[in-house]
């Protein structure tokens, strides 16, 4: 190895120094960031609870309190959700500091976690639908064109098992939820929806229509990944 000269190992020292900075910073941003399994059980450590609080640890959600089932729905769905409750197209009171306090890679790491998960047996088999629920089914197959509604399933698929990124399941979700977002369409809480045609939607709906058609939709067996 040949000997530098002063003003050359000048220069390599300061190419070392900033090397090492580089190392440094990118080992303290992976330190920053763990993985998904762990923000799932016990939170990022900078403002994001565990999401099994809420979600469960299987992704199943909490019907009666109307957390939404996050296991088995299209990940790049999950993560545009994220991403909007981040930036705020989606307002939740809960959901949109949780997303605000996680990274974009957190973000893109739980969605493709959640979206690997099985579906749980009971949004898999799904349950009779309520008795007598002909105004839920109706809006659901059939819409109400009189007041331009399509029918849900032309969007969501058939029995509303989803379809790709833009059109989540409602199949195995719980009326809860499906209601609870419907009544947020109708409120401008959300405003992530393709061309404004969930805004549209909801705005025609009573609460009649809304209970009746949340209700058919949970009674509906679940598909894996929105029914890709």
């Amino acid at each position: 190895m040949r000997n530098r000269t002063k003003p050359e190992r000048g220069r390599f020292m300061e190419r070392f120094a900033v090397a090492m900075c580089f190392t440094l910073l990118a080992g303290t941003a992976a330190a920053a960031a763990p993985p998904a399994a762990t923000i799932v059980k016990g939170g990022n450590g900078r403002g994001a609870p565990a999401c099994a609080s809420c979600h469960g640890a299987d992704g199943g959600g909490q019907a009666a309190a109307g957390f939404p089932r996050l296991a088995g729905l299209n990940a790049a769905y999950l993560q545009y959700q994220l991403d909007s409750f981040a930036t705020g197209t989606r307002s939740n009171p809960v959901m949109s500091p949780i997303a605000k306090a996680l990274d974009q890679d957190e973000r893109h790491a739980l969605a493709e976690y959640f979206s690997r998960l099985p579906i749980p047996a009971a949004a898999a088999n799904g349950t009779a639908p309520p008795a007598g629920d002909a105004l839920g089914e109706h809006l659901a197959t059939r819409g109400r064109w009189s007041r331009q509604v399509p029918a849900c399933i032309r969007c969501h698929g058939p029995r509303g098992v989803g379809v790709g990124t833009s059109f989540p399941p409602l199949a195995g979700q719980s009326a809860t939820y499906l209601a609870n977002q419907l009544r947020d369409w109708q409120q401008g809480k959300r405003k992530n929806d393709p061309l404004g045609l969930m805004q549209h939607v909801s705005s025609v709906l009573d609460e009649a229509d809304i209970e009746a058609v949340s209700k058919w939709f949970a009674a509906q067996p679940a598909a894996p990944k929105g029914g890709e």
